[in-house]
């Protein structure tokens, strides 16, 4: 899904690479990403490169798509990350997306999101996509039931103690 860069009228999502590591440090120590993913303690280039290689890189290679840098058009700035992830306990890949807070609230993730979806129907095959957020995370619920998401259940990560909520879209 990701080989070549997705464009939108004012966003490019393409594959992370290493030189992306200054990003990923400033996005995953960001506040909304602290709040409501985590946080994944990567403080420095190395643990920015490993979670780079560990995560996007090798989703890449085992499910042929993953998270991608989301930049601002025309001058290329990244602003967030978004995705199709999959996880091996849930039966379906899921949608995934975290911006900078300074990015938050202007349209962007709706705009990137509607694109990752679509192409997951129609590049990807699927049937249907999964989401998963805290309940408290208010922005992702909205959005989510903005692009035609519905709850469907409660999610709980075979690694966490905690209970997320479960969203799914079907093919129209």
């Amino acid at each position: 899904m990701l080989p070549e860069p997705i464009e939108t009228e004012r966003l490019i999502l393409r594959q992370f690479t290493l030189a992306d590591a200054e990003f990923i440090i400033q996005l995953l120590n960001s506040p909304g990403w602290l709040k409501y993913i985590g946080d994944k303690k990567v403080k420095t280039t190395l643990e920015a490169r490993h979670y780079l290689q560990t995560g996007p890189f090798k989703s890449y290679k085992e499910n042929g798509y993953g998270l991608g840098l989301v930049s601002l058009k025309p001058r290329n700035m990244p602003i967030g990350m978004c995705g199709m992830i999959k996880r091996s306990d849930l039966p379906n890949p899921d949608l995934g997306f975290a911006f900078l807070p300074e990015f938050t609230g202007l349209g962007y993730a709706r705009e990137i999101a509607l694109k990752t979806v679509e192409l997951a129907f129609t590049q990807l095959n699927q049937k249907k996509i999964l989401a998963i957020t805290l309940p408290e995370n208010k922005p992702s619920i909205h959005l989510l039931e903005k692009i035609g998401f519905r709850v469907d259940g409660i999610y709980s990560p075979a690694d966490k103690a905690e209970q997320l909520l479960l969203f799914s879209l079907l093919n129209p």
